[in-house]
């Protein structure tokens, strides 16, 4: 007999919480965990053998107070969870010149597009959510203007933006997080793209880059992380340079624009996608007067 499975769905107050979530579901015996919503609204499905179910829910409530929502475990269909989780993470085609794949999905490129691989794993950005997607595009078109320019990737995740921006030409790309386990995994997707030149990844924050400047900086935050760092990524911009945003809702411009103001910096492009009912959008920025 297969065995059997319950999957039990957790609405998250907040993406601090989604984290102690995923802590608290492994080590309560959760076979399996999706993360979706929105990064202001987690919501993650917790997947649990049946036998375990009632306990771990109990953990889960005990262990997150008034800061998630537990729903009841319901039971799901026999699968081979093995295959399963790949469901749905195939390849992601950004532009002409850049797709992505997971390493179990082929992708035939077109002409002149660089293929990246991006192992599925703790870190956020395989290209599989709108904001990934976005900063992805935006990265593409800025550097197709600035052909060599040297890149920073801030708060890298799976290290995919600064991946990306060797294979869009970039000469030299940095990206640093301040959670190991993210480098981890951005070095470990950099060693099955040995094409990937001139990248380098570091644990810590924007202040280890010394007086470092860069053509373009690119960032996919929350507007509250965002605004907490948008001066040093701006002091990091070389003359004439360009940042990169996303990991923005469109209900978020009207908060940042003062921010960007202050900042001296004016929008160059703008891109939105929807996803999952909410509005993604992405920018590029320059210095007014650049």
């Amino acid at each position: 007999m297969p065995d059997e499975f319950v999957a039990i769905r957790v609405l998250a107050r907040s993406p601090a919480v989604a984290g102690q979530v995923v802590a608290e579901a492994h080590a309560l015996g959760a076979a399996g965990l999706e993360e979706g919503g929105s990064p202001e609204a987690p919501e993650l499905v917790v997947y649990a053998p049946a036998a375990a179910a009632r306990s771990l829910r109990h953990g889960l409530v005990e262990a997150l107070g008034q800061g998630a929502r537990v729903g009841p475990a319901v039971a799901v269909p026999a699968r081979d969870w093995s295959v399963a989780w790949k469901e749905g993470l195939g390849p992601v085609v950004i532009s002409a010149r850049l797709a992505l794949r997971p390493p179990f999905a082929e992708h035939a490129p077109a002409a002149g597009q660089a293929v990246l691989v991006v192992e599925p794993g703790q870190a956020f950005g395989t290209g599989h959510h709108a904001s990934t997607r976005l900063a992805l595009a935006l990265l593409d078109e800025a550097l197709a203007e600035r052909p060599g320019a040297c890149v920073l990737d801030v708060g890298t995740g799976s290290g995919v933006l600064a991946l990306a921006a060797a294979a869009l030409g970039a000469s030299r790309s940095v990206g640093f997080d301040l959670d190991a386990v993210a480098v981890a995994e951005a070095r470990r997707n950099l060693r099955v793209n040995p094409g990937s030149a001139g990248v380098d990844f570091f644990v810590g924050g924007v202040e280890a880059l010394g007086a470092e400047r860069f053509d373009v900086v690119a960032a996919n935050l929350l507007r509250s992380e965002l605004v907490r760092v948008l001066g040093a990524l701006v002091a990091r911009l070389a003359e004439r340079g360009e940042l990169v945003l996303s990991g923005l809702l469109a209900a978020d411009l009207p908060l940042l624009a003062p921010e960007l103001e202050r900042h001296g910096l004016a929008v160059v492009a703008t891109r939105r996608e929807g996803e999952g009912g909410d509005d993604w959008v992405g920018l590029r920025l320059a210095r007014n007067g650049s």
